[in-house]
């Protein structure tokens, strides 16, 4: 025994006398770097250089949710079945299909050194966190390796990978015989009203605003809680302000001095698949290209995943063309993807947009071509405010139809580069005096002055107009006298223009009932009600419940005869449905209200409500916890301030998880003023004052200052610190 406990003593001396070199770097960089907690728990993070701001601003971050912070990073390696089990294989399958360590490796190798210097500083700053954070277990990550900010290097909420199928690549690879015998593609399909994706962005040029300074809402619809808030400065020019994807180090969505970047989803085609001919031959697999046949590339991936109280691992064999990686099948055909894969480019164009000064300079880092999956509204102190489109959009040959999957053995489907910046439907300072959007098509960012969508190849764009769209132009047009506040009254903007054309239809059926219809007395008072209805929501407001309830009972009821007429369910409500489906929904919608509710008169507020119980990235809500009530709405009705809700916790009440999470408003003249919220609070902890002290400004729209500047804080400091102090 006492030789034992010698052993583990020399082991344990050893161990410290090669780990302690490195932990005394770790504190020797921290020494120099400043940490302020505002007092709304936010983090402003100062160090020397831009890899000391770096080790901060993770270190920073993993403070208020490490979970998160390993949970994005075994996402992006294709590593979460480590911690889930046997049910995340097919996403880490699909993560490895695009995401190679050693590649990862050799690209770190690669890097010019400033970034390679960040790189370092994000992993030190992690496991300097870990290591004097003790009582912190990591699920699995329990040392960070700098090539791992190249696996995630882009924040969009839903990466393009996430755009694969799981279901489809599952069908494809989990059974024996699936590479070889090409199966047809599942039907996917449950109807829910789902919450539209995306998020707004407002550009004010001076033009229009009292004051003479151009403004910037920023505005992201994503999961609650996705992201977090800070600054980050340093003595070699940074100084970042905004919402920073759990785990990255560069302020995804925000502002700097002198300029500002709000992203939001593209609808951009720069995605496709590709039909692929597939013959066996000795054992080999080929695929038709032109008049040749070429060999598919087979490789071996393991997935390893949780087992109980152990481990164990899956071999896959997957395959892939000089476009992409096989991911399904599809009428006796395998299905190639190919998309974006430019970590090490995306990496420095985010960081680098993150320094930009003004429009010119932004502009050469979208020059990089990786900001994929995203539009962006722009505004700066010099006074621009620009509306750029997606700038990674493929080259495509306009006789084929990418929307759907293409004959890959034609040559002439292949990619035939990418778009310049010029090439896109940008706008830049328009006459008009402002820009918007809202993950709509990019022909109506100006109004009348946008650009013409018969100028573009038809891929570059593959949506349309959205309800939001038509709202943001309501707000928008005409108006030259906007402030902060003016701005975040735009956003706010309590209209719901999804309402205008169904509500006359379904009262012009009311109206046309026989006198002796039964349905006259029952439905009277509500029909009442929402011809006089404003459109307009509120916490107070009946008719906006009502209005809710009965339009998602009644496009949920049109929704197989719209999708067969080739229209919108609001549209096909509007236009084509019978008053019987229309009436019947709304009997639908009131007895709803009353069995759920006691009372179809129920308020808005009543039912529609923001709670944060946990810290778990899957939130709980419970009815009979304290709740805060929410006035805005989901996307799907034209609410500017987007409130997604579900109902599948054994609730009656409607509890918001996605939309509005993080807004501000930015005002770019001599120097830069700010407003903004975040949804609930910074802290995942529940016992932390910060985890819901913004949810009640959250739920009203009450955005707080922003501490921009040093003597900003003087008097609303919480505390000064070091990392590790």
């Amino acid at each position: 025994m006492k030789k034992l406990l010698l052993s583990l003593v020399v082991l344990s001396i050893a161990y410290s006398c090669r780990a302690d070199p490195e932990v005394a770097a770790w504190k020797e960089r921290a020494e120099g770097i400043t940490i302020v907690r505002d007092d709304w728990g936010i983090a402003h993070v100062h160090g020397a250089t831009d890899a000391d701001a770096v080790f901060g601003m993770i270190y920073a971050q993993a403070e208020d949710d490490f979970n998160r912070i390993e949970v994005n990073f075994l996402n992006s390696q294709g590593r979460l079945a480590e911690a889930e089990g046997e049910e995340e294989i097919w996403r880490d399958l699909r993560m490895k299909l695009f995401i190679d360590p050693d590649e990862m490796k050799a690209m770190y190798d690669e890097s010019p050194q400033w970034l390679k210097d960040l790189m370092d500083a994000w992993a030190e700053g992690l496991n300097y966190y870990l290591h004097t954070h003790p009582e912190v277990t990591p699920r699995v990550l329990d040392r960070f390796e700098p090539w791992m900010a190249l696996t995630f290097s882009e924040g969009s909420i839903g990466g393009d990978i996430e755009r694969v199928s799981l279901s489809q690549l599952e069908a494809f690879y989990g059974t024996p015989d699936a590479q070889i015998m090409a199966r047809g593609t599942l039907d996917e399909e449950v109807y829910v009203l789902a919450e539209p994706t995306g998020s707004n962005g407002f550009a004010i040029a001076p033009s229009n605003t009292v004051d003479g300074h151009a403004l910037l809402l920023i505005n992201p619809h994503t999961s609650f809680y996705f992201r977090s808030e800070l600054q980050m400065s340093s003595d070699e020019g940074l100084n970042a302000y905004g919402a920073v994807t759990w785990g990255q180090f560069f302020v995804y969505q925000g502002f700097n001095e002198t300029a500002g970047w709000m992203h939001t989803s593209s609808d951009a085609d720069n995605i496709d698949e590709f039909l692929e001919t597939v013959v066996e031959r000795d054992g080999q697999v080929f695929y038709q290209y032109g008049d040749e046949e070429r060999s598919i590339v087979t490789k071996q991936i393991t997935v390893p995943y949780r087992d109980g109280d152990g481990m164990a691992e899956r071999e896959v064999t997957v395959y892939e063309t000089h476009r992409g990686p096989i991911v399904r099948a599809t009428d006796g055909k395998w299905v190639s993807v190919a998309l974006m894969e430019e970590p090490l480019k995306a990496l420095q164009q985010s960081w680098l947009r993150t320094k930009a000064a003004n429009l010119e300079e932004f502009l050469e880092t979208m020059r990089l071509h990786t900001n994929s999956s995203n539009n962006t509204l722009f505004a700066d102190s010099e006074g621009n405010v620009a509306y750029l489109h997606s700038n990674f959009i493929p080259i495509r040959d306009t006789r084929f139809d990418y929307r759907r999957p293409v004959d890959g053995s034609d040559p002439a489907t292949d990619w035939q580069g990418v778009h310049t910046v010029e090439e896109a439907p940008n706008m830049i300072n328009p006459a008009n005096g402002w820009l918007q959007n809202t993950n709509n098509w990019p022909y109506t960012v100006a109004g009348a002055l946008s650009p013409r969508q018969d100028d573009y190849p038809a891929y570059v764009s593959t949506s349309g107009e959205n309800a939001r769209g038509r709202h943001a132009l309501m707000v928008l047009e005409g108006k030259t006298d906007f402030t902060l506040q003016g701005l975040i009254d735009a956003a706010y903007d309590s209209y719901l223009p999804a309402f205008e054309d169904i509500i006359p239809a379904l009262v012009r059926s009311y109206d046309g009932l026989p006198a002796s219809d039964p349905s006259r007395a029952a439905l009277a008072e509500q029909i009442e009600l929402l011809r006089e209805w404003d459109l307009r929501f509120g916490v107070e407001s009946v008719e906006t419940a009502l209005a809710i309830f009965w339009g998602t009972e009644v496009l949920g009821a049109v929704r197989s005869d719209a999708s067969a007429a080739g229209v919108s369910s609001t549209e096909y409500v509007a236009r084509r449905a019978s008053p019987e489906v229309r009436l019947a929904a709304l009997a639908a919608a009131s007895a709803k209200l009353t069995e759920d509710f006691g009372d179809w008169r129920t308020p808005w507020g009543e039912i529609n409500r923001f709670q944060r119980l946990t810290g778990d990235i899957v939130q709980p809500f419970d009815d009979d916890q304290p709740s805060i009530p929410v006035g805005f709405t989901s996307a799907t009705w034209g609410s500017l301030a987007a409130y997604g809700q579900r109902t599948f916790n054994n609730t009656k009440r409607i509890y918001g998880t996605r939309g509005n999470s993080f807004v501000a408003v930015v005002e770019f003249g001599d120097s830069v003023r700010a407003r903004a919220v975040t949804a609930g609070g910074l802290s995942s902890d529940p016992a932390s004052g910060h985890f819901n002290d913004q949810a009640e400004r959250y739920a009203s729209g009450d955005l707080r200052e922003v501490y921009f500047y040093p003597h900003q804080l003087d008097g609303h400091t919480e505390r000064e610190y070091r990392p590790g102090g």
